[in-house]
């Protein structure tokens, strides 16, 4: 295509002569340069480009030759010649090896910069002789900057920054004596900046940073008097700052950031009165710093970060009026800050962290309202911190940590709104965390760790819907951990390690879906890990040691498939290491010592790396590790572990004895009534016209109510976790945070329904054993009829029978501890209930378990109280406890052969 188009031009010269001599002239160069542009378009290989439309054969006519190429996009002309053609950021994907450069005689303006243009640039560039102002920048250009460039000395600004160049900077640029801009940066420059640059006493922008020169910077760049931006930095420069610098009278911005540059900063840089940013951190630099710096009264921005000042920061440094930033952290600077920083109320960022500096924080600093950022962590400062920190209403990040400071936690930090960071960690400060903390709520990040702090953590830090990182490690703290961290939804990281919380890990921390760290060791925590932490999946540190936690290693820790660290040692955990632990993907760092922990070290991945150390403790583990007992010498594997034809043998033996040891029960259990001749009935009704609206909890009736109604969303399908004969079970979560299951009676007729009703009732107000469900209250009127009973984590053995994972988690020691319960629940019924109470429902429906497979017998819809002959034992020993018995045993059994 783009070849046809070349030829159809001379054709159109052929057929088409101009009879004016000069025109003839004219139209014969304009076309010349079209059939030259075009054919240059012909090399790109993006020809569907929109931009370039009218570059095509169509507009050539005989009428109108002479106005070729002037009336094509991007194009400017001058009698008829192209003196101008900018291509800038049109999309254009080619080289330049076909660009017509001796062909357009007259072009003064080259732009073909935020283009994809690759290769080298071509030596025939020196050939543009007229030209102005050339710019290549944001390109995919290669290879050397040719010699030839430096024959264009008319040139103004040459712009080759954002490419790959490479190689040295031709010297020859120091003869363009007409150069007002000089762009080399981002590429990959190498050699010295040439002295000859001195002679470009016109140049007002010099930018050479990030590439790769290296040597001093020329003392003859001080001759470059029409200055204004000077920026060499990201190189690999050396030496000192030359004197020289401080004649650049005009120069507003100075970067030198990121170079290997040393020695002491010139007071001649005092004389640059224009200077508006002074950038040079990242270098060797020494000394002290200059108090010449207090001359600079336009500056702005002082940068002097990472480099090897010593001595004190100038007072002249407070004289900086406008000064806006001023970073001088990672130095050697000691003694005080300057009394008059922010004076004038401009200063936004003050960075001095990581120095050896001291006193207490400048009063001036108080009274700054204009502060964005600080940071004075890392140093020496002292002095009473609710004393020199006031309020900061643009404030969004503050390092206070790591210094001397001593006093309790102002409330006025509430007040600063925009705060993302407070760090106030390793200090000495003393009190509680002040409530008002929970009103920030553009908060990331709170650290308060290491320090003395009291009380409990306020529940107002739960509202915090941003926070991303809670470190409060290392302090005093006391009471439980607030059920309300669990609304930090977006946490990354928690850490409330080595304080004095007690209580329970809340259940609700299993929200924080995208949690990686969390670490609650060295505290007083005490009873079950909540299955719940299951589900944070992200977690790849969790630390639970030093506690006083007691139960099993949950089975849901499978779900935990990005943990790397897992620390549960000095605590009172008991049972078997989940074998599903094993699966998990590994290796792990894993401490478990100092435990009561039994069994075998589950082999894979995840355990490969333990060492005794790491499991030390815990009398009943055995495995391949040296210091432990072989698993088949272990007297409680030979007591727990099985073949599969071991535990068919068990299991037959087992379901008749559990039958025969529930009929032992109940025969003791009649002879025992029949001595205890009672006087009552044992189906005496209770009057529900003389029972309160709630009974039972010492809470208010009516409230509690309206919490259940609101907590089970008005009894929805969403929330329902069981259904039995005559009522469904729903799970219910507290404004307190406290989890409940409630029991809802189905529709039924009244008398049925009310019956049973009121035999749960009072079976449950006349016991209370560890094995029966505790009944919390219930309530009874026009619209529900309800109880409320204890919440049991792992639910019903039918629903663990029904779910393989679960089944296969259920090991004989668990399955004994639950027969075991099931019979105290029915002795304690029998034996020690005046009346005497029979279920008449004992099923695996009917059987709840804890977090520690603990049974828990409920559903007393259909119980009876018996009398105190012995006429009803009989026929309820040999249909209840035979149905209903037997089907738990036939369930164990077939779960175990499966």
């Amino acid at each position: 295509m783009g070849s046809f188009e070349f030829m159809s031009t001379f054709i159109m010269v052929l057929l088409f002569p101009s009879s004016h001599p000069k025109a003839k002239g004219v139209a014969s160069d304009s076309v010349c340069e079209a059939a030259a542009l075009l054919k240059w378009k012909a090399s790109f290989q993006n020809q569907n480009n929109s931009l370039l439309t009218s570059w095509n054969r169509d507009s050539i006519n005989a009428k109108n030759s002479s106005n070729l190429p002037c009336t094509w996009a991007g194009i400017s002309c001058i009698n008829g010649s192209v003196n101008r053609l900018n291509l800038s950021e049109w999309s254009i994907k080619g080289s330049l090896y076909d660009f017509p450069f001796s062909s357009l005689p007259n072009l003064e303006y080259l732009d073909l910069s935020l283009n994809q243009i690759f290769g080298s640039i071509p030596r025939e560039i020196g050939n543009l002789l007229k030209l102005i102002y050339l710019d290549f920048s944001v390109n995919e250009l290669s290879k050397e900057i040719p010699p030839e460039i430096c024959n264009l000395r008319n040139l103004t600004r040459l712009a080759l920054g954002s490419n790959q160049l490479s190689g040295p900077i031709p010297s020859g640029i120091g003869t363009l004596h007409n150069l007002v801009e000089l762009g080399l940066e981002d590429n990959n420059l190498t050699g010295s900046i040439p002295s000859t640059f001195g002679n470009l006493n016109r140049l007002v922008k010099l930018h050479l940073f990030r590439n790769h020169l290296y040597g001093p910077i020329p003392h003859t760049i001080g001759n470059l008097i029409s200055l204004q931006l000077l920026i060499l930095s990201q190189n690999n420069l050396v030496g000192a700052i030359p004197k020289s610098l401080g004649n650049l009278t005009n120069l507003t911005h100075l970067y030198l950031y990121e170079n290997q540059l040393s020695g002491p900063i010139p007071k001649d840089l005092g004389d640059l009165k224009f200077l508006i940013e002074m950038v040079i951190s990242e270098n060797q630099f020494n000394g002290s710093i200059p108090v010449s710096i207090g001359n600079l009264s336009n500056l702005n921005e002082l940068y002097l970060r990472a480099n090897q000042f010593s001595g004190t920061i100038p007072e002249e440094l407070g004289k900086l009026q406008k000064l806006v930033v001023l970073e001088l952290d990672q130095n050697q600077l000691s003694g005080p800050l300057p009394e008059l920083l922010c004076q004038n109320g401009t200063l936004q960022n003050i960075t001095v962290s990581e120095n050896k500096l001291t006193g207490p924080i400048p009063r001036s600093l108080k009274y700054c309202s204009s502060l964005i950022r600080a940071r004075f962590n890392g140093n020496h400062f002292h002095g009473n911190l609710s004393e020199m920190f006031g309020i900061y209403p643009f404030l969004d990040f503050i390092d206070l940590s790591n210094n001397e400071f001593h006093g309790e936690l102002s409330s006025s930090w509430g007040k600063c709104k925009s705060l993302t960071t407070l760090k106030v960690g390793k200090n000495n400060i003393t009190g509680g965390i002040p409530p008002e903390i929970g009103t920030l709520t553009q908060l990331h990040a709170l650290d308060l760790s290491s320090n003395y702090l009291s009380g409990e953590i306020p529940r107002g830090v739960g509202k915090l819907a941003s926070m991303l990182n809670l470190s409060l490690h290392d302090n005093q703290l006391t009471g439980g951990i607030p059920q309300e961290l669990g609304m930090l939804t977006e946490l990354l990281y928690l850490d409330l390690s080595t304080n004095k919380l007690n209580g329970s890990i809340p259940e609700r921390l299993g929200d924080l879906k995208h949690l990686y760290h969390m670490n609650l060791s060295n505290n007083i925590l005490s009873q079950k890990i909540p299955i719940q932490i299951g589900k944070l999946t992200q977690l790849s540190e969790l630390d639970l040691s030093q506690n006083y936690i007691t139960g099993e290693i949950p089975f849901e820790f499978l779900s935990l498939q990005n943990l790397e660290t897992l620390n549960l040692s000095h605590n009172n955990l008991s049972g078997l290491i989940p074998s599903a632990l094993a699966k998990l993907p590994g290796p792990l760092h894993i401490n478990i010592s100092f435990n009561n922990l039994e069994g075998p070290i589950p082999s894979g991945r995840a355990f490969v790396n333990l060492t005794i150390e790491e499991v030390q403790g815990n009398k009943g583990l055995c495995g391949n590790i040296s210091g432990l007992p072989a698993c088949e010498s272990s007297p409680l594997i030979k007591k727990h572990v099985k073949n599969k034809g071991k535990k068919k043998l068990v299991l037959t033996i087992l379901s008749p004895l559990l039958g025969s040891f529930v009929l032992l029960c109940a025969f003791f259990g009649g002879l025992r009534l029949h001595k205890q001749w009672r006087k009552s009935s044992g189906t005496e009704d209770i009057d529900m016209n003389k029972v309160n609206l709630f009974s039972i909890c010492t809470f208010d009736g009516k409230a509690l109510y309206k919490e259940i109604v609101m907590a089970t969303e008005e009894f929805s399908d969403i929330l329902c976790i069981g259904k039995g004969g005559y009522g469904s079970v729903y799970k219910a979560q507290l404004p307190s945070g406290d989890v409940v299951a409630v029991k809802r009676l189905h529709s039924m007729p009244e008398m049925a329904s009310h019956k049973n009703f009121l035999n749960e009732i009072r079976a449950l107000t006349e016991i209370k054993h560890r094995n029966i469900v505790k009944l919390f209250g219930f309530c009874s009127n026009s619209q529900h009829s309800f109880l409320v009973y204890e919440y049991l984590e792992r639910g019903s053995l039918t629903k663990i029978f029904s779910i393989e994972e679960e089944a296969k988690e259920l090991d004989w020691r668990k399955r004994l501890k639950i027969i075991k319960g099931v019979a105290h629940a029915l002795s304690y019924m029998h034996h020690d209930c005046s009346p005497a109470i029979a279920h008449r429902n004992i099923s695996s429906n009917n059987i709840l378990l804890d977090l520690e497979y603990e049974a828990h017998i409920s559903d007393f819809g259909t119980s009876k109280f018996l009398k105190n002959d012995s006429s009803n034992w009989s026929s309820l020993a040999e249909d209840k406890m035979r149905k209903g018995d037997e089907e738990l045993a036939m369930r164990m059994e077939n779960v175990g052969e499966g």
